[in-house]
């Protein structure tokens, strides 16, 4: 028996309050049109790239046939990118895979499907870019300002420590997390 996928992303670790809303609403359209077979993938990783643990792990399920169905919140949350978001949903579609984002109210098979889906990836991409343009130029008027600027850490040991509690390696919690091994150890030396 096939599977529906449902897909999660956030851009970082402590964007809980986004898993959240995302997962409800993806529940929701499962739950509305009777879909029972489900299993929930999760990345906290930025959708400029595709190298995300469980998109890796969605993409080698439906290369061994299991999912035929992808459900998502928004089509950006497949890829921040109109090249890499193009390509996975071509690969995609060419395989049969039911593609649906819910707050967009969007089936993305077929002709028009991917017609729309390609505006939508371009759309993403170009405000992914207006986001870190904005990030230069408020960095550079901060600077200016004498404003020391510092990268702010995104994860910290209370993040960490209950995973390493259950017995959780380095190794696999920054897979969990969609971290280095190098930003984990940086978290546990904060405290």
């Amino acid at each position: 028996m096939r599977i529906t996928a449902a897909y999660i992303r956030v851009s970082t670790y402590d964007q809980e309050n986004g898993i959240k809303s995302q997962e409800k609403a993806v529940r929701d359209y499962i739950r509305n049109h009777g879909i029972q077979n489900v299993k929930w993938y999760h990345d906290r990783v930025s959708g400029a790239t595709t190298e995300r643990p469980a998109l890796r792990t969605l993409q080698k399920d439906i290369f061994l046939g299991k999912v035929d169905t992808v459900v998502c919140w928004k089509l950006d949350r497949l890829s921040r990118s109109m090249k890499d978001g193009i390509n996975v949903l071509t690969e995609w579609c060419d395989k049969g895979i039911h593609i649906v984002a819910v707050s967009q109210q969007i089936d993305f098979n077929g002709t028009v499907g991917r017609l729309i889906a390609s505006v939508l990836l371009a759309v993403a991409e170009m405000e992914r870019q207006n986001i870190s343009e904005n990030v230069k130029r408020g960095m550079a008027a901060a600077k200016e300002r004498g404003v020391k600027l510092g990268k702010r850490p995104s994860l910290f040991a209370k993040d960490v420590v209950p995973l390493q509690a259950t017995g959780m390696t380095i190794t696999q919690i920054a897979e969990k997390l969609g971290k280095s091994r190098q930003a984990i150890y940086d978290a546990l030396s904060r405290g």
